[in-house]
């Protein structure tokens, strides 16, 4: 069985984009599940976040206070600038400009810290990095789709905060609570916890592509394009950020991906929830997924041989 979760938490990419590929072209596989079911399963997510966390985690976060502060000044400048400035040089619909924007001001993704491990950077910081952003995203991420997309559509602040606290930071605090009271039962399932994720995610954006495939095909060009350029772009100025402040590599290695791989399925959950009248605001959340798991396999390869 682990040597089977093993395989399934390795190659996450390919699944997720065999997911992504048949629910475009046979949208029954996954369109029976309902839009309501995402915001449940980034729940269980979080939750397994949790009970990974550990509260030398949250140390490092008070330990390296500059790095960390570095890390979250780094993601929430650059990928919502980014977000915006692309939404304005590809002249992108209303719609699918609210996806991007909220893409772009979500925090780090869960799979950041597995893609840092194999990269060979600063595991450490990344994980400090996706705490603190997480943690700091009921109050930036909705402040920041309001300062960016608060001209073309009226967004619900408050909304968006008490979702993001229901679906990350409550099932988060779940997962240290079962840690700390249940060790043992945290122990059995933490090996599998990766696995787990993996699957759960690749379900995440079945349905959002399913449900969405039809405006998907018609779209589909030019939110791929604009994904993959915000995703390469995070990245690389992630990781001149941390050459152009003296870091070291391993630092370096992890500010770019922390900036460079976003939880793109709670930017898909946000628009399922706050933005339903502008259904293709799900499409960018999906496709990102999909993307920046394929961008990060192949970053980690190429941060881990190059000197």
């Amino acid at each position: 069985m682990k040597k089977v979760c093993d395989f399934i938490a390795r190659w996450m990419g390919a699944m997720v984009l065999l997911v992504a590929a048949l629910a475009l072209v046979v949208p029954a596989s996954f369109v029976w599940i309902d839009t309501w079911a995402i915001n449940p399963m980034l729940g269980v997510i979080m939750f397994g976040m949790g009970l990974t966390l550990s509260p030398q985690d949250f140390k490092i976060v008070l330990s390296r206070p500059k790095d960390i502060l570095i890390g979250c000044l780094t993601q929430f400048t650059v990928m919502p600038l980014l977000a915006i400035g692309l939404t304005w040089a590809f002249a992108l619909p209303k719609e699918l400009a609210i996806g991007v924007i909220l893409v772009g001001c979500c925090p780090g993704g869960t799979a950041s810290n597995v893609i840092t491990y194999l990269a060979k950077g600063d595991l450490a910081l990344s994980v400090g990095m996706t705490a603190a952003s997480t943690l700091l995203a009921p109050l930036l991420t909705p402040l920041l789709v309001w300062t960016l997309a608060g001209t073309m559509v009226d967004v619900d602040t408050m909304g968006m905060l008490m979702s993001i606290v229901y679906v990350v930071i409550a099932p988060i605090i779940c997962g240290l609570l079962c840690q700390r009271f249940l060790p043992g039962v945290t122990k059995r399932m933490t090996p599998y916890l990766p696995a787990f994720s993996s699957v759960v995610i690749a379900l995440v954006v079945g349905i959002v592509v399913s449900h969405n495939a039809d405006r998907l095909l018609t779209a589909g060009l030019m939110v791929v394009a604009v994904v993959i350029i915000h995703n390469l772009l995070g990245l690389t100025i992630g990781f001149i950020v941390g050459r152009l402040l003296h870091l070291q590599k391993p630092k370096c290695v992890a500010l770019s991906i922390e900036v460079g791989m976003q939880n793109s399925g709670l930017a898909s959950s946000l628009a399922v929830l706050h933005f339903a009248a502008y259904p293709l605001a799900t499409i960018p959340g999906a496709v990102f997924s999909v993307w920046h798991n394929i961008s990060g396999a192949l970053v980690a390869k190429l941060y881990s041989i190059k000197k």
